[in-house]
């Protein structure tokens, strides 16, 4: 099933998810659609708040650039070592037309679960990196523009608030 993506400024994107403390069928089954919507939308990474589920799940690509697609899943993904820093021009499903750069940890590792209920750590750096954090985030209420200058931000949200009046209008 592919599910619609939240946008800003939709107030589940600012809320906290929820640990996921058993991994049944229906875990199992939102994966699947996860990584169904992601690649259908189309996207490198999707968080379960995205659309509109509160549950610590994140799914993204791991073959960053290959034709091959190798999806992946962390639940309960937690950053547990961060070093060195990049600037990267980042986007989001959930955030209509913009991007920007962003200052991220070049290197990190992440501990969690696939969807078996196996703890795993992910070791990533450059995109895949900065992939993690970015969904990591939006497990947190926080989105790529929290991350940017007020001034980009506010920017955007007049930008925004004037295409949906026009929409409205329209």
């Amino acid at each position: 099933m592919i599910y619609e993506i939240v946008t800003y400024p939709d107030p589940i994107l600012k809320k906290i998810s929820e640990p996921v403390s058993k991994i049944e069928e229906d875990i199992k089954t939102l994966i699947d659609d996860m990584i169904e919507t992601m690649y259908d939308a189309p996207g490198i990474g999707l968080a379960a708040n995205q659309i509109g589920i509160l549950k610590r799940i994140i799914v993204f690509e791991t073959s960053l650039g290959k034709e091959i697609h190798k999806p992946a899943v962390l639940i309960n993904p937690e950053i547990v070592f961060a070093e060195g820093e990049t600037v990267t021009n980042e986007a989001c499903l959930s955030v209509i037309d913009y991007s920007a750069e962003v200052k991220r940890f070049e290197r990190i590792k992440v501990h969690g679960l696939n969807e078996n209920g196996d703890e795993i750590e992910v070791e990533a750096d450059g995109h895949l990196a900065v992939c993690l954090q970015h969904e990591i985030n939006h497990l947190d209420g926080i989105l790529y523009i929290d991350l940017i200058s007020s001034l980009k931000r506010n920017l955007y949200k007049r930008r925004l608030k004037k295409q949906l009046l026009q929409e409205d209008l329209g």
